[in-house]
């Protein structure tokens, strides 16, 4: 048997309604955020991510925490441009869940902070709004629209791009009915692709479908898997630079299909050596005028020479 006693404390406490600690679709680290932010003094500018660090959750538990309070209508992020153009970010944090729109007419209300910063409000509706209609505590969770806000799982930093509804890449070709017999190949041909450099390491897992359906193109047009392994290492860097984004130069890579059996390749000239040169219309167009480096390199490695040089800038 369980015995509560209760001492009200005299100063700096924060009430809060028994549905939102017993929420059963939000998790310990989720309520936690909450509640803490909803403790802060009013006015206060404290993102959920610095309330998550001085809460010790850890960056996993708290993308997952940040996701069940959004799916809950608990936060509501928006993007807009502040002062110099600049993209800044607007949260809100409410002791109740709120709609889309009903949010949206507090975020209105609301300051714009200095560009490149993150402002929080903690706001409980006004009298004129009413809480949106929501599932109650109990059942399957609906998730909220986006009504036009930009997704958060967008490739990359965002904080310089306004907006944009997503639209179909005209340029990108769309696997036909002979692509989709190589389907299982090029999904296995895809999960292999961090293993050919560590420049591929971080593919985003959201790209990985898209990737897929590029290299069934290949593999349907007659391209070994070879050939096409081949191809996205002859495209990485050869200066030691680092690549940012990793799925963007697979899919740049991967976009345009030479003919398997196009025109050869001119040979080298005669005062490039054992290197040689890449130029011909099956290839790239962004590999032309480079030359096969004639260091010792586990997999061939390209650069552009300014004079005649046969070895890259890491070899010389």
């Amino acid at each position: 048997m369980i015995y509560r006693h209760f001492i009200a404390p005299p100063r700096a406490f924060t009430q809060f309604s028994h549905d939102l600690i017993r929420h059963p679709r939000l998790s310990s680290d989720a309520v936690r955020l909450l509640t803490w932010q909803l403790s802060l003094p009013p006015g206060t500018r404290e993102s959920l991510s610095r309330t998550a660090e001085r809460a010790r959750i850890g960056g996993c538990a708290f993308t997952r925490a940040k996701r069940q309070l959004k799916d809950e209508g608990f936060v509501h992020e928006r993007r807009l441009q502040g002062p110099g153009g600049l993209w800044v970010t607007q949260q809100l944090v409410s002791n109740v869940p709120l709609s889309d729109a009903e949010a949206l007419k507090l975020l209105a209300q609301m300051p714009v902070g200095p560009a490149g910063t993150t402002t929080t409000e903690r706001a409980a509706p006004p009298p004129q709004l009413a809480p949106g209609r929501r599932s109650p505590a109990v059942g399957e969770p609906t998730p909220p629209s986006t009504d036009g806000y930009p997704s958060q799982d967008q490739e990359g930093n965002t904080s310089n791009q306004p907006p944009r509804p997503p639209v179909a890449d005209a340029e990108s070709p769309q696997p036909d009915g002979d692509a989709e017999p190589h389907a299982t190949a090029a999904r296995a041909l895809v999960d292999a692709f961090p293993a050919l450099s560590p420049d591929l390491r971080h593919i985003p897992r959201a790209m990985r479908p898209e990737l897929t359906k590029l290299t069934a193109c290949w593999l349907a047009a007659g391209h070994p898997p070879t050939a096409v392994r081949t191809h996205i290492l002859r495209g990485l860097p050869d200066d030691g630079s680092p690549v940012l984004r990793p799925g963007g130069l697979l899919r740049h890579l991967l976009r345009d299909v030479p003919p398997p059996h196009g025109a050869t390749t001119p040979p080298p000239p005669e005062d490039a050596g054992p290197a040689r040169r890449f130029a011909g219309p099956g290839l790239s167009g962004r590999l032309a005028g480079t030359r096969e480096c004639a260091g010792d390199h586990l997999q061939p490695v390209l650069f552009r020479p300014v004079r005649d040089e046969t070895h890259c800038l890491r070899c010389r």
